[in-house]
């Protein structure tokens, strides 16, 4: 093709679009007005709801001449639901200490494990006074039932029972504290790992420290080989009590072995999965998550007769011999202990 008669593209000009004159400007729809009325019942429904259970517990008790609903209970729920609302508005305004404990946030579920300890679990305490009521103390305790429950209700009885309620340090096992969302919680209603360095920081704190030497194996127990207590390993509590200068206080809990009855495992499940062992109860894994709901057992909790380690020299803490039987004793006052509690029991949910 010559340049003479080469055709020449250009971009079409462009349209030029006309507004019509009649074209109107559309304004958004105004709200909807709720009623003055409909918003007092959105106020005031809580308390209409818990007035109407207060009429509704009035009639059920002249009827059946016994407390069908608990007022009492139920006020304590509404008081977590309030708390929860009340805390999610500190945004980042909020106290923990060094190892992420946030004490305000603990107690906000009080409401929550005090309905465990009293009514699902009828926890009965003995020996508090045993407990200190300010200082340091180790307080060592045998450990059952796959989900660590016993700690939750230990922590539990010093503030439903002990006359000056205080926070236990439990210490946990560190697989636990790899879990994501498991060790932001943990940590943040007082664990840590069960590390010596850790334990002795929080006794010389003069805190509550909460240890289970059995640890996992203790959990993971059959249900065949209840309430016999494993190995205390080599005694390493006793040795960071002794160097921290803290008594040991030994702890007795009979009911937790019964919460998840665990007649077999599944070792290689277990390692795929990368757990101590893989549970299986008369309910898990066959109902699935209602599987993991704990039987109501009966509970007895009992705290013996402090351990004084603390009137031995540091230098005693290298003391293997004596570490092993300091060991031994308090092994044998928890089992003694249980198995006085379970005399005591009329049976496994009475």
């Amino acid at each position: 093709m010559t340049r003479d008669t080469a055709a020449v593209y250009t971009d079409p000009p462009p349209v030029r679009r006309r507004h019509s004159r009649d074209a109107k400007v559309v304004a958004p729809a105004p709200a909807l007005r709720v009623p003055r009325a409909v918003r007092r019942l959105r106020r005031n429904a809580p308390m209409y709801a818990i007035q109407g259970l207060s009429e509704l517990s009035m009639r059920l008790r002249e009827l059946t001449g016994r407390e069908i609903i608990d007022m009492n209970r139920v006020m304590e729920l509404v008081q977590f639901a309030y708390q929860q609302q009340q805390l999610a508005k500190r945004g980042a305004n909020y106290v923990v200490d060094d190892f992420g404990f946030d004490a305000e946030w603990t107690e906000s579920f009080l409401p929550i494990f005090k309905a465990l300890y009293r009514d699902y679990w009828r926890v009965e305490t003995t020996g508090m006074e045993h407990v200190p009521s300010s200082g340091r103390a180790l307080m060592v305790a045998n450990h059952a039932g796959v989900l660590p429950w016993d700690a939750t209700m230990i922590k539990t009885a010093l503030f439903v029972g002990h006359p000056h309620p205080r926070h236990a340090r439990a210490l946990v096992a560190s697989l636990f504290m790899g879990m994501p969302f498991l060790s932001w919680f943990l940590r943040r209603t007082g664990q840590t790992v069960g590390h010596p360095d850790d334990t002795r920081r929080l006794l010389e704190r003069d805190q509550l420290v909460l240890v289970f030497p059995e640890g996992v194996r203790g959990t993971g127990k059959l249900y065949a080989d209840r309430y016999k207590l494993r190995r205390f390993g080599r005694g390493g509590f006793v040795s960071t009590a002794i160097k921290a200068g803290a008594p040991i206080v030994p702890v007795s809990v009979v009911g937790a072995e019964e919460i998840y009855p665990m007649i077999a495992e599944v070792p290689a499940l277990a390692k795929l999965i990368g757990v101590p062992y893989f549970p299986v109860t008369p309910f898990w894994p066959w109902l699935g998550p209602l599987g993991m709901i704990p039987l109501p057992s009966k509970w007895r909790i009992q705290f013996h007769e402090p351990v004084h380690v603390e009137v031995h020299p540091v230098e005693a803490a290298d003391d293997q011999n004596l570490v092993m039987a300091l060991s031994d004793e308090v092994r044998d006052t928890i089992q003694h202990g249980v198995y006085d509690n379970l005399k005591l029991r009329r049976g496994v949910f009475l």
